[in-house]
């Protein structure tokens, strides 16, 4: 008899992994997290080739910089609440009731006498204390009653535009001379500082901003509640207190944009800053800020501040109307949430 010969099953090979596949998302993921930058840069040679030179004049570079500054202080507490999920629209309110509360205090000495530092340092400290309160009320109502901060930051919006006017009696209020009036002059004081002081203030809150983010436990508290608000609470994370922190320390942010848009204006002005909010948030959101939280940076913001201000100052080079500067500005808000859209399913 002839013996049986056993064939073994045939082996079956697992397959390749696709390498071109994962090379491809992965840079796919680099670009998108450089996109601010990548944008930033485009903008800037866009300009560069249609602008006359004095566009690119160290000068203009200065200017642009400094028109920066308001802006991008602001947007750095702005990261901050919409790394967590939320949003607040009072922004603009608040720095106009802050220019108020300088004015207001500066003009305790008597009108026409020169306001000395400690009047000059109170009424800075003033108005980053009535920002911050109004930061605080935000993150209490929201959290305690569990009202969306749309609709609560909607109310303290025209609490906080109220409240200015009838400190400024609806009219703007004139100051004496102050050291505050100095800090978003294009040649400052002194010389040697190169930029206005403000810009040198917008560099450490950057800086500041960047390091609570990304190195304190409080930074990964914002990013935990922004990517899975119950999770955090499973975690153990008190996400009521974590969230009123979140809005109150990013009020101190608006109060110091307070006090620069009260240098730049050198009046107390209640009507100032009307739609700035948008501005803000359009800044964090062009930055790679994800409205849906858990994503964002302290870079990609000031980023996101300097393209919307390199933006503006080449239009107004070229002579393009406001109302097409805002259609501009409107169509790259819309690019900048599709990409975040983009991004979200590539991690998917």
């Amino acid at each position: 008899m002839t013996p049986k010969v056993e064939i073994p099953p045939a082996t079956v090979m697992p397959p390749l992994p696709n390498k071109s596949k994962g090379e491809s998302s992965s840079v796919k993921k680099v670009l998108l997290q450089f996109a601010p930058f990548f944008g930033l840069l485009s903008v800037f040679i866009l300009f560069v080739i249609l602008c006359p030179p004095a566009f690119y004049s160290f000068y203009n570079f200065k200017t642009i910089i400094t028109q920066t500054v308001i802006v991008g202080i602001a947007a750095m507490g702005m990261t901050m609440i919409i790394i967590s999920g939320g949003i607040d629209l009072s922004v603009g309110s608040q720095i106009a009731l802050g220019t108020v509360v300088i004015a207001t205090i500066l003009n305790m000495g008597g009108p026409g006498v020169e306001a000395s530092t400690g009047i000059t340092i109170l009424a800075a400290l003033g108005a980053i204390a009535a920002c911050a309160v109004c930061g605080w009320l935000i993150g209490l109502t929201t959290s305690r009653l569990n009202i969306v901060p749309f609709i609560v930051t909607l109310g303290v919006m025209q609490i906080a535009r109220g409240v200015a006017k009838w400190i400024g009696k609806e009219q703007t209020v004139s100051t004496p001379v102050n050291n505050l009036q100095k800090l978003m002059l294009l040649d400052p004081e002194p010389e040697w500082l190169i930029f206005a002081p403000g810009v040198w203030i917008t560099i450490l809150l950057v800086a500041l901003t960047a390091v609570v983010l990304k190195y304190t436990v409080f930074g990964r508290y914002i990013f935990a509640i922004g990517s899975n608000e119950k999770t955090a609470r499973l975690c153990g994370i008190n996400v009521s207190l974590t969230r009123m922190a979140i809005y109150t320390f990013s009020a101190l942010f608006t109060g110091v944009a307070s006090v620069m848009q009260y240098s730049n204006l050198t009046v107390g002005d209640p009507t100032a800053a009307a739609g700035m909010e948008l501005d803000i948030i359009a800044a964090v959101v062009i930055g790679g800020g994800s409205l849906s939280g858990g994503e964002g940076s302290a870079m990609g913001s000031i980023i996101g501040a300097l393209i919307m201000a390199v933006l503006r100052n080449g239009c107004n080079m070229l002579g393009v109307p406001n109302f097409v500067q805002e259609v501009i500005i409107g169509v790259i808000i819309i690019g900048a949430v599709a990409i975040d859209r983009l991004k979200h399913h590539i991690k998917a």
